[in-house]
């Protein structure tokens, strides 16, 4: 089992994002001692109301602070972007990291994104796939000849290589049915979500699985999912601290119109926060956090789990013991028991 952070990166209008990042910094600092195996960060634009961090600058500036931590974009919104200007950029992050990149990529939801970009959710998953069978065969070939409905490439080439062959691990981030199948169909794996509720999941699985069986493709090696984690000394501490910081985080979810993109019966992200954190976050003390984990990797089979400690609003102080109490009383149970 390998376990990640992800720093969302995100905070309140008029908060002070120099002395944030420094914060961040920090935090990176100390998940690649304690022994994290990876970094993350999502990306959106017009994150209204919050500030962020852009994905790709955030992650190559991490990558001296974190000499050990593999590199996850995740997710890149695919469809908002130019195929021969991601797949330089991500094979030379490659090799700037020695091999550490993992390009986690998706579809989108925000109609703000797809009008900013001069495109729309109609056309989002043809660019999607165009895209991303271009990027591989850029990073594969040495030249490329193809006619995108958005891009043509006249023998283009990414001369540049990822170190990682024959590319980085493709994530492909999927909360409907059809986006598993077409994750089984194109990606290294399914990057499974942090919004749906582990039974949706287990349900969801099968749906993995059976496309794979159809395209006679083995389970893959590293299955990773996103999850929400908080420890404390019991689970009604780990509530009155974390609760009210990851409600508003849902809440925001919610206003974008994230719960729209989300299976029938599962998409409720406004419930008060003991219904929304149910059988969805993994919340409590390191016993009850690691028994969570175990039972999230016995049922599921994921073997990374990528968790978002820290919302905002949460102090400095808070994010950083979070992350030892993971390391030093979660981690190791959960690689006993499993």
């Amino acid at each position: 089992m390998q376990f990640g952070l992800m720093t969302r990166g995100q905070y309140e209008l008029g908060d002070d994002m120099q002395r944030r990042f420094a914060e961040l910094a920090e935090q990176v600092r100390l998940a690649d001692r304690l022994g994290f195996a990876s970094l993350t960060k999502g990306s959106h634009y017009s994150a209204w109301p919050y500030q962020d961090f852009q994905q790709l600058p955030y992650l190559t500036r991490m990558m001296a602070e974190a000499p050990n931590l593999r590199l996850n974009a995740g997710i890149i919104l695919l469809p908002l972007h130019k195929p021969l200007d991601l797949a330089e950029q991500l094979a030379t992050m490659d090799v700037m990291s020695g091999g550490r990149m993992i390009a986690g990529v998706g579809l989108g939801y925000r109609d703000v994104e797809f009008d900013g970009f001069g495109t729309n959710r109609p056309e989002r998953i043809r660019r999607f796939e165009e895209n991303l069978e271009a990027m591989k065969r850029l990073w594969t070939e040495d030249k490329v000849t193809m006619e995108g409905s958005h891009f043509a490439l006249r023998e283009a080439s990414c001369p540049t290589k990822p170190v990682q062959k024959p590319h980085p691990p493709i994530w492909i981030g999927a909360n409907a049915d059809s986006a598993i199948r077409r994750a089984a169909r194109l990606g290294t794996c399914w990057y499974i979500n942090p919004h749906n509720r582990i039974s949706t999941i287990l349900e969801q699985m099968d749906v993995y699985r059976r496309a794979l069986d159809e395209l006679d493709k083995p389970m893959p090696e590293e299955l990773p999912i996103r999850r929400e984690v908080f420890v404390a000394d019991s689970r009604e501490e780990a509530i009155r601290l974390c609760g009210p910081h990851l409600a508003g985080k849902y809440a925001v979810y919610a206003s974008w119109g994230q719960d729209k993109a989300m299976p029938a019966g599962d998409s409720d992200l406004t419930a008060a926060f003991e219904d929304l954190a149910r059988d969805r976050f993994l919340v409590g003390s390191a016993d009850e956090v690691a028994e969570q984990m175990i039972a999230l990797a016995r049922a599921t089979g994921v073997n990374h789990i990528v968790m978002s400690i820290q919302w905002s609003g949460v102090p400095q102080s808070l994010a950083l013991e979070t992350l030892q109490r993971l390391a030093e009383d979660v981690f190791p149970k959960v690689r006993q028991g499993l």
